[in-house]
């Protein structure tokens, strides 16, 4: 969660930024080197993080016996959300903008609307960790940062930058939050693998069908 604000310390020290005439946006802290060389790696393993993460909490919901379709849905938006701090943090936004604003809608909108399905699995998955607490918590944080994407977007056109501008940093702040939730399911995990199945020849499917036939006789 401190990724951003030494990627701000590091803009205002070397005049990247100049706070005194307007308050940046995160990726105005991340577009100059050597900041933006920091701020595209992390972001990178941000992103490989947020797929792994996405997938084994799809998982989980999936071995709590929850087969509903809102969660295939929750994990397609969680990797959509993950690629797009990837391409955030590969295309600066002084280098190409149409990418970097494609890579925050993934990131920003597509995760809210992760976190609103994750709220909602929240009431279906039995059982439930972290008591009663966590549903509201979850929640709560969903609608906070539903009203700090809107007023992000809304700001900007109206073109009160630096109140944009802590808006984007709150939001930042709010999805770190919605992230870290998932500790309290997580340390019910005692490990995660991925099997690979070999695919059998047609000779073997061939030899199992006569063999199953010659034992019914």
């Amino acid at each position: 969660m401190c990724f951003p604000f030494n990627q701000y310390a590091m803009a205002v020290a070397n005049g990247s930024v100049n706070i005194t005439e307007a308050f940046p946006y995160i990726s105005t802290c991340g577009a100059y080197p050597p900041q933006s060389c920091i701020f595209g790696q992390i972001l990178n393993l941000g992103a490989f993080l947020g797929v792994v993460i996405c997938y084994v909490k799809y998982q989980q919901v999936r071995d709590y016996g929850c087969h509903s379709r809102l969660n295939s849905v929750g994990l397609v938006l969680g990797l959509l959300c993950a690629f797009g701090s990837s391409i955030v943090g590969n295309f600066q936004q002084y280098n190409q903008l149409e990418m970097h604003l494609f890579g925050a809608f993934l990131a920003f909108v597509l995760g809210i609307l992760y976190f609103w399905v994750q709220a909602f699995l929240t009431d279906q998955v039995k059982p439930r960790h972290g008591g009663p607490w966590i549903g509201p918590l979850r929640f709560s944080l969903s609608v906070c940062g539903s009203v700090l994407l809107i007023a992000t977007v809304a700001l900007f056109f109206m073109k009160r930058g630096s109140e944009a501008a802590y808006c984007e940093w709150a939001l930042a702040m709010d999805l770190f939050l919605l992230f870290g939730l998932f500790v309290v399911d997580f340390r019910h995990v005692g490990a995660c693998s991925i099997h690979v199945k070999h695919q059998r020849t047609d000779q073997e499917t061939q030899d199992i069908q006569v063999s199953t036939q010659t034992l019914q006789l």
